[in-house]
């Protein structure tokens, strides 16, 4: 698999960057001529253009741009570190015994593919953001630099996106113990350390994976989509606008809750993508169904 994995990174790297390229391109004929200007000129355009015509997605965008999507994506970004917030300080981070013995868990090839996956993930949710409540950033530069680097960053995202895809696909599966992880929350909301039914990635794990992986790829062709409108249906592009940020929030959900997980509630856990390895007590009571 690893020997299958390297065989496809070059190529895959070749045929993201003529992609990407391909894709700037287009870009600056979309809107037939109307990206002209700045991109802040090109974005209030876009908005302009699908937003006010009741035909069609038209009412259904115009009020979910205007009433819904910034006030959804602002209750995300406080709601969930809020909770987040509480569960540190009432339940606190799970510790486990580092002296139990090292369990080899992530060859370097696939923490090299997460590390970009998550490094470019992070900064589409932070550029996409800023572009969702660029009125309240000042527009301007900012909002023009987030929204070039939110195209750049959506297409070196589909790298390790499909490389995941293949690398996880077998262990990302679902299995009937999943169905009592959730009902337990994986033991999260509890202090006692026992046994939590899960294979090498829990139910929580599986859900992200397959939400940023396809629904990752599904938001990169929404947004090519977006920006390229130009040679697109009207009613289509705003379709694509509406799913790309249903989307986008619950990815957003789901990667504040991965970040949480990973840097706060379980002790140590960051080292495992540094290293490669976990502890033996980590995996015995996270990880009780899989088999080392």
């Amino acid at each position: 698999m690893q020997k299958f994995l390297r065989s496809v990174f070059l190529p895959t790297v070749f045929l993201v960057a003529g992609f990407t390229a391909f894709v700037f391109a287009q870009n600056g004929q979309g809107l037939a001529g109307l990206s002209e200007g700045s991109s802040s000129d090109y974005y209030h355009t876009l908005i302009g253009t699908i937003t006010g015509n009741w035909q069609g997605y038209g009412q259904l965008f115009t009020t979910l741009q205007g009433q819904w999507f910034w006030k959804i994506f602002l209750t995300i970004i406080t709601a969930v570190p809020g909770v987040f917030l509480l569960h540190y300080l009432i339940i606190g981070p799970q510790h486990f015994d580092h002296d139990s013995g090292q369990i080899f868990y992530f060859p370097l090839f696939a923490r090299v593919v997460h590390f970009i996956a998550a490094v470019s993930f992070s900064l589409l949710a932070l550029t996409g953001l800023m572009m969702v409540l660029g009125s309240y950033l000042g527009g301007g530069t900012l909002v023009r630099v987030a929204r070039y680097v939110h195209t750049g960053m959506a297409m070196v995202f589909i790298l390790p996106a499909v490389l995941m895809l293949i690398m996880w696909f077998k262990d990302m599966l679902p299995h009937l113990h999943d169905i009592s992880w959730m009902f337990m929350l994986g033991g999260y909301l509890t202090k006692k350390k026992e046994p939590v039914p899960a294979g090498k990635y829990n139910a929580g794990q599986k859900m992200y994976f397959w939400l940023a992986t396809v629904g990752g790829v599904v938001m990169a062709y929404s947004g090519y989509i977006i920006w390229g409108m130009g040679t697109t249906a009207l009613d289509t592009v705003r379709l694509y606008a509406i799913i790309h940020n249903v989307l986008g929030m619950a990815t957003l959900a789901f990667y504040l809750t991965h970040v949480y997980m990973v840097v706060f509630a379980v002790a140590g856990a960051l080292d495992s993508m540094k290293t490669g390895y976990k502890c033996k007590d980590e995996v015995d009571i996270l990880h009780s169904r899989y088999k080392y």
